[in-house]
């Protein structure tokens, strides 16, 4: 069930749209900044208040990346590869994170600490390799600088 603050804030966003279901991403949105992620009774729940189907909401949450349809952890690195971040050493990144993390890629630390998920692009490409940490920018990644941002996630 939605909560009385994400309807608030849902009914506050739809007026600023011409269809109620056009406010669809971003009712997803707060829905995930207050739970983590969205649910399959989130998703109901939303689709029952903006007059949509479950399937559209589903595909919609479903093709944006920083929309998370499955329990992550506290903190969610997402490492870009794009072609350009590919060709920088984003392989390498992820490799060294899966390793220094002892998780694969899409996975979450026993411990609920971490997530570690591709995402296509973050717009970052002068920055090459990067990454995302709770929706913060890292680039020009090394070893070391990925250290430096876990050692600060506690």
């Amino acid at each position: 069930m939605l909560t009385k603050e994400e309807l608030e804030q849902i009914e506050s966003v739809i007026g600023l749209y011409e269809t109620r279901s056009a406010a669809a991403v971003e009712a997803l949105r707060i829905v995930q900044d207050g739970r983590g992620w969205v649910s399959d009774e989130s998703l109901a729940d939303l689709s029952r208040h903006l007059g949509v189907s479950t399937s559209t909401l589903e595909s919609l949450a479903t093709f944006y990346s920083m929309v998370f349809r499955m329990p992550v952890g506290r903190h969610v690195i997402m490492v870009c590869n794009s072609v350009c971040c590919w060709m920088q050493g984003s392989e390498d990144v992820t490799r060294y994170l899966a390793h220094r993390l002892g998780l694969e890629l899409g996975g979450t630390t026993p411990d609920g600490r971490f997530t570690l998920l591709p995402v296509v692009c973050i717009g970052a490409c002068d920055q090459a390799p990067a990454m995302l940490v709770d929706w913060e920018l890292h680039g020009n990644l090394t070893p070391d600088k990925i250290d430096e941002v876990l050692a600060r996630c506690p």
